[in-house]
């Protein structure tokens, strides 16, 4: 690996901080050489890390860390910050078992001030710190990074209103560099003040009436009259509305003007709002050229850059992207609804085949949901494309707004399960859970790529709430079939005949529980759906087997496992039972093989757990 002679000094922001300012270029240098060699080795996010070297610089430089906390909205943009803080050397162990995290994590590091991966939630946290410094009587900074994109949600807002009604020493920067993961879009992502040329105006009319009502001041400049809003407003009119000083916008590369501005700033007190512009990708041309593809990577050549891959295994993401597109022939009320995840949840091919029918909302989960309740409502039938994890933010209008008024939305839940390298902020692990106790939601899982399809169709065609939950990557390799036909509902599957034993497996669970199920001559079901389940089935085979098990791709208390067992009850039928399934804890990052081996989910762990109870 290159010599750092610079880089190679610092161990901790006080290394920095000693440095003199005109050095901290060359640091910036070596440092964004570093991020590109170090993720070319592990894999990992690129992009937006290179596009925040010089803030991170900056702002290590500046402010005290420890401290003054610094809150980090995503995290996938803290390589930087991690290298500054002590885990240069654990780099090398990046997104691995046993090694650092991808994402700020409190018990990583002093320096990781709170945890995040989920969007929005940093201008929340800093002012909490800042808040409760306040009440013990220290004199602290709060600093939250939150990027254009992650300005798109809701929190954010509710965050500044709460800020701006205090006098609360936080300091909010925007990092804008006009791309979350896929373009941003929406009003609010348009702040670059001298670059506006004009539109502006479209941002503050749209954020006045939808986001803004909250804040009467903001609400009255957002009804002034068109020419005046065009003349007047500007980032740091919305901003100081909402009681902040806005400074900015400034180049988020040009380190002199960072530095200055942030120790001009760490000398006021109150709400201040810095306003930073920067590239992502900054300083690899193919980065820049191309900051989505850039944006997650696999392990690569940096002299060459990513190169594409021979096609292989359709992933289950390809599948559904595949079956929207065909089902969007078939009937024109289908639209397809993503938050901000149109590469990640396969909606691309969609997107460019039906571009009046694919609604791109920004990183607002809970706005997504109810968005596809109301156009439900008139009559079209609304496709969520959502990863598990983000449904998670947007439980309340699930149950409030689809479930209660039993509207015909599809839930195409990608990222069930274990994800790997992403880890505990990322892993899908609770989703049959909080899916299955609400009324009039159908759920299903399944077992390979064909049966994603017709699972899909299935959903799209009960005309009520659905959610198919498939997880990420391949699965074995069954090839979809052209035609499309609903299965019946709440019917499981039984894939396999044995004896005494009979595993129940669930979704991503069903090929190794094939394999345990040939080692212990055990009768396997494929059971399809986790809700309707299939209670015909179970009572049949708790008859005439010792041992009922369940196993599924998420937390045993409250899944799938669970319906099972609360169908026995119900048929008052008293049977021996053993659950598998994901902890009752947060499972680390790493590889998914291995960390679905340390669960105890792949075949060898399903055998030996069986075998275990039956010697009991």
């Amino acid at each position: 690996m290159t010599a750092y002679p610079l880089l190679d000094t610092i161990e901790t922001p006080a290394d920095v901080r000693r440095l003199d300012r005109r050095r901290l270029a060359q640091l910036a240098t070596e440092l964004r050489q570093f991020i590109i060699e170090s993720v070319a080795a592990t894999g990992g996010h690129l992009s937006s890390n290179l596009g925040t070297v010089e803030l991170t610089v900056a702002l290590h430089h500046v402010f005290e860390t420890p401290a003054d906390r610094i809150v980090w909205d995503v995290g996938h943009q803290t390589y930087a910050h991690k290298i500054l803080t002590g885990r240069r050397v654990a780099m090398a162990t990046l997104r691995q078992l046993g090694g650092i995290a991808g994402f700020p994590r409190r018990e990583e590091s002093p320096y990781d001030t709170f945890g995040t991966a989920h969007s929005s939630t940093s201008i929340s946290a800093a002012l909490g710190m800042a808040m409760a410094a306040r009440l013990a009587g220290r004199r602290q900074h709060s600093v939250a990074v939150i990027g254009d994109g992650a300005m798109t949600a809701g929190m954010a807002f509710e965050a500044l209103n709460n800020a701006g009604a205090t006098d609360a020493n936080v300091l909010v920067v925007l990092n804008d560099n006009d791309m979350s993961i896929s373009e941003n879009v929406g009003a609010l992502n348009n702040y670059l003040a001298k670059l506006l040329s004009g539109g502006l105006y479209t941002a503050a009319r749209k954020a006045g009436e939808r986001v803004l009502r909250v804040v009467p001041p903001a609400l009255e400049l957002a009804r002034r009259a068109e020419e005046h809003v065009k003349g007047m407003v500007t980032p740091g009119t919305l901003f100081e509305e909402f009681g902040f000083n806005y400074i900015g916008p400034i180049d988020g590369h040009d380190l002199d003007v960072l530095v200055s501005t942030m120790k001009n700033i760490r000398r006021l007190d109150g709400p201040q709002f810095l306003h930073v512009v920067t590239r992502k990708g900054k300083g690899m041309k193919a980065a820049e050229d191309d900051p989505i593809l850039y944006h997650g990577v696999s392990k690569f050549d940096p002299a060459v850059g990513i190169v594409a891959k021979p096609p292989g295994k359709l992933t289950y993401t390809q599948v559904f992207g595949d079956w929207l597109c065909d089902m969007a022939v078939r009937d024109p009320r289908l639209v397809g609804i993503t938050p901000a995840m149109r590469e990640g949840s396969g909606l691309v091919r969609f997107s460019q085949e039906h571009p009046k029918r694919y609604f791109d909302v920004g990183i607002a989960e809970q706005h997504a949901v109810t968005f596809a309740a109301g156009m439900a409502c008139e009559g079209m039938r609304p496709v969520v494309a959502i990863y598990s994890t983000f449904l998670q933010r947007g439980y309340d209008q699930l149950i409030h707004d689809v479930c209660l008024q039993n509207l015909p939305v599809v839930f195409a839940l990608d990222r069930g399960g274990l994800v790997g390298a992403d880890g505990p902020t990322h892993h899908g692990a609770f989703d049959l859970s909080f899916l299955r106790c609400l009324p009039n939601m159908a759920v299903m899982a399944p077992a390979d790529e064909n049966e994603c399809r017709q699972m899909l169709f299935t959903a799209f065609s009960l005309g009520t709430p659905a959610a198919v939950r498939y997880p990420r990557g391949s699965g074995p390799g069954t090839v979809p079939a052209n035609e499309m036909t609903a299965l019946p509902l709440g019917k499981a599957e039984v894939r396999r005949r044995g004896s005494r034993v009979a595993i129940l497996a669930f979704g991503s669970m069903v090929q190794p529980a094939l394999a345990a199920g040939d080692a212990l001559d055990a009768t396997v079901v494929n059971m399809r759906f986790v809700k309707p389940i299939d209670e015909t089935l179970i009572a049949e085979l708790a008859a005439t087997h010792d041992l009922i098990v369940t196993v599924e791709e998420n937390v045993t208390d409250g899944g799938a496992g669970s319906a099972v067992a609360e169908s026995l009850s119900r048929s008052r039928i008293a049977r021996p039972t053993l659950h598998l399934g994901l902890p009752d804890a947060f499972v680390e990052h790493g590889d998914h093989a291995l960390l679905l081996a340390r669960c105890g989910l792949d075949a060898d762990g399903i055998t030996r757990s069986v075998q275990a109870r039956l010697h009991r």
